[in-house]
């Protein structure tokens, strides 16, 4: 059965990380995304465009010249006959190239542009370079994590480039669909690394103003600070999560290293949380990883396996919900969220550049023959 998107039509310009992870998004649930690679283009990162580019997958392409007129104009009828564009150059790219909002929504009013950058579209930073980690240390957030006595770490770049870029970008593309369609109307959706990961932090503002987190890392609730939200090593190099925020939880764990519940009171003492953790620190050294996750499997004290990437696609839980596929023989992350009656699904690899363009221009009522030398 086709997804919850299907007979939607999006095109994708070509780029990195969070604009391509959201028009995946896209596609998983069904949406035809349709990549737009630059012709002749080199990628910048080896992988792409292989079979080990995840983000790429589900998606036929056209390769076209977008400097040339003649590939300007076929880009220009390909957005009057989709619903969304999702492009993540710098602010004022497209408009170089004659495909910015206003000609593209001259093209087709309905349209709904999705632009993806790590500033958004103005500011004083808009047109500067930067990554994840630039982003996310201007929002408060990267300030907040990891240990008090160390810089904040280098955490993946999920944070800001892929949960606050593109998976934001994916929703406020839903979002303006589904307003397009009542109103007839399309507009440009502004998707902002820096905006999206300071609305993931949004409970942490909350938190701030209540006085229920402070200004120090490893301090807090939820910052490794108590010693029942933290991780610990075990006797063979290898780490458990330990997590029993709530007190029906708590006293699961502590009844289950069989320690003194006076002395563990939960939360009613944050300044004893550091001789504590110290005290479980040692506790779980004594025991290899498993040994630990088998103790607790089957309990609420909320203690489970630290896993690899190798031990998480075989973990019985992702196994029993096939959370994992295998696409050309990669290894992969399946589509999320499931849905009863739509359920979602990969419908191939990624596409090598340029491998549908004829193919896609007949599917989209455009004579091929537009794309011969």
């Amino acid at each position: 059965m086709p997804g919850p998107l299907a007979g939607l039509r999006i095109v994708e310009l070509v780029g990195l990380g969070p604009a391509p992870f959201a028009a995946m998004m896209l596609a998983d649930a069904g949406a035809e995304v349709i990549r737009v690679h630059q012709a002749g283009q080199r990628p910048e990162i080896p992988l792409m465009n292989t079979r080990f580019d995840v983000l790429a997958r589900g998606r036929r392409s056209i390769a076209l010249d977008l400097k040339a007129d003649r590939d300007r104009a076929v880009m220009l009828d390909l957005v009057a006959r989709a619903d969304g564009l999702i492009e993540g150059f710098r602010p004022g790219v497209m408009e170089r190239l004659g495909l910015g909002p206003e000609a593209c929504l001259a093209a087709n009013p309905r349209l709904v542009y999705g632009r993806m950058t790590g500033w958004g579209q103005e500011g004083p930073r808009k047109d500067a370079a930067g990554h994840d980690l630039n982003y996310l240390g201007l929002t408060g957030a990267l300030a907040a994590m990891g240990p008090a006595d160390a810089p904040p770490p280098v955490p993946l770049n999920l944070v800001a480039d892929f949960g606050g870029g593109g998976m934001l970008m994916a929703f406020g593309m839903v979002s303006a669909l589904l307003g397009a369609r009542t109103s007839g109307a399309g507009q440009v959706v502004d998707a902002a690394m820096t905006d999206g990961a300071s609305l993931l932090a949004a409970m942490f503002w909350g938190f701030r103003a209540g006085g229920l987190w402070g200004g120090e890392r490893q301090a807090n609730l939820l910052d490794g600070g108590a010693y029942f939200y933290s991780t610990y090593a075990c006797a063979d190099g290898k780490f458990l999560a330990v997590a029993p925020v709530e007190g029906r939880f708590h006293r699961n764990l502590i009844d289950g290293l069989g320690l003194d519940a006076a002395e563990f009171t939960h939360a009613a003492d944050p300044a004893a949380w550091g001789k504590l953790r110290a005290r479980l620190a040692a506790i779980f050294l004594t025991e290899p990883r498993d040994h630990w996750a088998g103790l607790f499997a089957g309990t609420d004290a909320c203690v489970t396996p630290i896993l690899d990437w190798d031990e998480a696609a075989a973990d019985p839980h992702a196994q029993a919900r096939g959370a994992f596929v295998t696409v050309d023989g990669v290894v992969q992350p399946a589509p999320a969220p499931r849905f009863s009656q739509t359920p979602s699904a990969v419908a191939h690899g990624p596409a090598a550049p340029g491998a549908h363009g004829r193919e896609i221009l007949a599917d989209w009522g455009l004579d091929p023959a537009r794309l011969d030398p």
